[in-house]
């Protein structure tokens, strides 16, 4: 996903139009080194390095040298954003154990408060590990932190029939964080969901986000009405086909650019290289590192 040149009205000074530009290309993720090569993206940060949708999976993404992450968003009971993938807490948190008469755990029922009090890590795989104790971020604090890490978003609106108005409150938040400015919709962000719908209302609401469709089946057929409306389509990866990525690229999304092609999630070094011969545009991945490495990256 190589960075775009931001643009500068300034006609005045060479030397100014030159600064901006400079500290912009500072700003961004840095571009793709291999066009040839997909680009390497963190599944939920990077769930195989450290707990899922965690800020310390982010952080493990970006020491492995990794610019764009993808994360799942819900809503808290009391309106706030935070990652979390699952509809309930179970798997990914000690939420039985905290609150034990509170079941089903829908992430949805509990307040950020009680949310906050669960650790993240504390499944059998993070088990007396350094992450144990890691916590579920909130949106804003996720954006704060890829700030940091000049890191890219591919932000997955989870479950959006669940909470009514997701949209609008994901749109806020992006907005108060600095993240529908020129620089951060042009170069570091997508929005993503299953749900048709949702990313419509983006659409309507901010058309000059980039959107992502994500579709199990990875059905040829469904592409150019996906065109109408989305930059990406995130196909399952046994579902990506030669053909599939033929017909995509043929196709124009919104902002007038091929769509792309991110398969999920590959964490096998043979689905990398397939992907990759077959011009994927990048995928994403559990072991965001070891997947680098496998292409040579």
């Amino acid at each position: 996903m190589p960075t775009r040149p931001y643009a500068t009205t300034a006609t005045t000074s060479a030397a100014l139009a030159l600064a901006v530009s400079l500290s912009v290309s500072l700003l961004a993720p840095a571009a793709h080194a291999d066009p040839a090569a997909p680009l390497v993206i963190g599944h939920r940060g990077a769930a195989g390095l450290a707990p899922e949708n965690t800020l310390e999976a982010v952080d493990r993404a970006d020491r492995a040298g990794i610019d764009w992450v993808e994360v799942d968003v819900q809503r808290s009971k009391d309106g706030v954003l935070v990652l979390m993938h699952d509809q309930d807490l179970v798997r990914t948190t000690d939420a039985e154990k905290v609150f034990p008469h509170r079941a089903p755990w829908k992430v949805g029922d509990f307040t950020y408060a009680e949310l906050s009090r669960l650790r993240a890590g504390s499944s059998a795989r993070w088990k007396g590990s350094r992450y144990e104790a890691a916590r579920i971020p909130t949106l804003g604090q996720l954006l704060d932190r890829l700030d940091r890490n000049n890191q890219g978003l591919l932000l997955e609106l989870k479950w959006p029939g669940a909470f009514p108005g997701v949209v609008q409150d994901t749109l806020r938040v992006l907005g108060r964080k600095g993240w529908l400015d020129a620089r951060h919709v042009h170069n570091r962000l997508y929005v993503i969901s299953f749900l048709p719908a949702a990313l419509k209302t983006v659409r309507r609401e901010r058309p000059d986000i980039r959107l992502g469709i994500c579709d199990e089946g990875a059905s040829a057929g469904k592409l150019a009405s996906y065109a109408k409306y989305v930059d990406a389509v995130n196909p399952e990866h046994t579902s990506a086909t030669a053909e599939f990525v033929r017909r995509a690229h043929a196709l124009k999304g919104p902002h007038g650019k091929p769509l792309k092609v991110w398969p999920y999630t590959v964490n096998a070094p043979q689905q990398a290289r397939r992907l990759r011969d077959l011009r994927a545009d990048g995928f994403t991945t559990d072991f965001p590192d070891t997947m680098r490495r496998v292409l040579g990256q």
